[in-house]
């Protein structure tokens, strides 16, 4: 507990330390430097609700408590979102995807995010749910994979497994080393 507030009062310091040293006519280049240097955000924002909207329409709801922007790392820049996050996307017909996580880490030059702890998507029209605890998102394909055991609850099929490929809203799945009952339709 101790320790706690002693690195509370440190953070602080720090922080006065450097308004103080760079409110002294440096610019904004510098600050961005020495932040990096020390490892620290160059913004926090706190209760973020974004709403992404094209032509009128909302494609995509963003929702988390903390997010830290560290766009000023030259090799890697990132956002993480370090208490969870919530993203909805709409589709034309406004039919959504739901994606919920405890962490995740979104790379900005890439579009490749990594999503960590208690992972749920959720295809509201189909029905279907992915459980993970890691997976990687890459935003510029709509793709979505793991190495890690999942679980995928359909509206007929509850598979254990252990590797996972779909798009977005898992209507095009591919898994590996998987187990359990599987419904076929021999008709089609």
């Amino acid at each position: 507990m101790l320790q706690s507030v002693y690195h509370k009062i440190k953070s602080i310091a720090t922080l006065i330390i450097v308004a103080v040293l760079f409110s002294c006519g440096n610019d904004l280049k510098e600050v961005q430097d020495f932040l990096a240097d020390k490892n620290l955000p160059i913004g926090v924002a706190k209760n973020v609700n974004l709403i992404h909207t094209d032509s009128g329409r909302v494609k995509t709801k963003l929702i988390t408590p903390l997010l830290h922007d560290f766009s000023n790392r030259e090799t890697h820049p990132y956002q993480e979102f370090p208490e969870g996050i919530k993203i909805i996307t709409f589709d034309k017909k406004k039919d959504s995807v739901t994606l919920t996580a405890n962490y995740t880490r979104t790379y900005s030059k890439t579009g490749i995010s990594e999503v960590k702890g208690n992972i749920i998507v959720t295809n509201h029209k189909e029905k279907s749910k992915l459980f993970t605890e890691q997976l990687f998102w890459d935003q510029t394909t709509h793709y979505i994979y793991t190495e890690k055991a999942f679980i995928l609850i359909t509206k007929t099929d509850t598979i254990n497994g252990k590797g996972f490929e779909s798009n977005e809203d898992l209507s095009k799945v591919t898994m590996k080393d998987i187990s359990g009952p599987v419904y076929i339709n021999e008709s089609q």
